[in-house]
C-alpha cells in the first residue's frame, strides 16, 4: 500500500476556461448550419476533458519507489526534501529553477516540492513536483 498518492487533477476554471471552445465552434460553424456547430463544439470539448483527465498524472510514494507521472526514483537516491508555497513555490518554477532539473509541474497547482537527489551518477540535481499537498508527500518521503 503507497504512503502517498495523489491524482494532479485539473483545476476547475481549467474546464471553464476549455469550455469556451463551445461558443467558439458555434459562431465558426453558424452560417453553415446551427446544428453543425453545436455538434462539433459538444464533440470538441468532449475530447479536451477526455485528454485533460486521461493525462492526468500521478504521484505515489511506497517502500521502494517515488513515482512522479511516468518517472520512477528508487528511495535510496533521495536527498533533502523541501516542500514549497506562495511566493517561495513561483520562485522555485521560475528564478530559482535550474535548468536541469527533472519537472512535473501543473500550472493550476500552486505548491511544489523539491526532491533533492544523491546519486552521484545522475546530472539531475533535482526534481520538482506539483503537489496539493506538499507536507504529506514531504512526509511521505522523508519515513
Amino acid at each position: 500500500m503507497p504512503a502517498f498518492r495523489e491524482r494532479l487533477f485539473p483545476a476547475p476554471w481549467v474546464f471553464i476556461a476549455t469550455a469556451l471552445v463551445i461558443p467558439a465552434m458555434i459562431i465558426v460553424f453558424l452560417p453553415i448550419a446551427a446544428w453543425l456547430g453545436v455538434a462539433i463544439a459538444a464533440a470538441l470539448y468532449g475530447t479536451i476533458v477526455v485528454a485533460l483527465l486521461a493525462t492526468t498524472p500521478t504521484i505515489e510514494v511506497d517502500a521502494d519507489e517515488f513515482r512522479a507521472g511516468q518517472a520512477r526514483l528508487p528511495r535510496a537516491v533521495v536527498g533533502e526534501v523541501e516542500p514549497y508555497r506562495g511566493d517561495e513555490a513561483s520562485l522555485e518554477r521560475g528564478r530559482l529553477l535550474d535548468a536541469r532539473a527533472w519537472l512535473l509541474i501543473r500550472g493550476w497547482i500552486s505548491p511544489v516540492v523539491k526532491v533533492r537527489l544523491v546519486d552521484p551518477d545522475d546530472p539531475t540535481p533535482y526534481w520538482l513536483v506539483s503537489t496539493r499537498r506538499p507536507e504529506e508527500l514531504v512526509a511521505a518521503l522523508r519515513d
